[in-house]
């Protein structure tokens, strides 16, 4: 079984500055404050340069470590990746996250969809996912488009 939650934004920048920011280890974390139980990103580690099957590994503020396995690099269109080594209690609940970064350029500037798919391990946990995640997740997703969005403006106007 499978929750997805979906966030979508409006960009007034071109593709690149945004794709940039979304893979920049240095940059991405401040904008990924979290929400509620979501925990915010503190940094992001890469053992080798950005590429199809690497992975990244994501410190969080409540000390957890997740790994994100590289499943798509298309500058500046689309990234994507597999989330995995959740700690408990999330890890009795989900087994792994599948996101996609989707950026389409338009007049005018740059509509970004990111979506994650999670995989539960019972459909006896769908309720407390589907809150944890549809309530929680999509908020912290949206809260951190935002303040993508937020830097990129900054950077167009400097």
């Amino acid at each position: 079984m499978k929750i997805t939650c979906t966030a979508v934004r409006n960009f007034s920048s071109r593709p690149e500055p945004i794709f940039d920011l979304m893979v920049d280890a240095a940059g991405f974390p401040a904008c990924f404050d979290g929400y509620g139980l979501i925990p915010a990103i503190r940094s992001i580690r890469l053992a080798e340069p950005l590429a199809v099957g690497v992975v990244r590994h994501i410190y969080n503020a409540d000390n957890s470590v997740l790994n994100e396995r590289v499943t798509v690099v298309d500058k500046p269109h689309r990234h994507a990746y597999i989330l995995s080594g959740f700690q408990a209690p999330f890890s009795w609940l989900v087994r792994q996250g599948e996101a996609d970064w989707r950026l389409i350029e338009k007049a005018g500037g740059t509509k970004v969809s990111w979506t994650y798919e999670f995989t539960l391990k019972s459909a006896l946990v769908f309720p407390l996912c589907f809150l944890l995640l549809k309530f929680f997740m999509q908020q912290a997703m949206h809260r951190c488009l935002a303040n993508m969005d937020q830097v990129c403006s900054n950077k167009n106007t400097d």
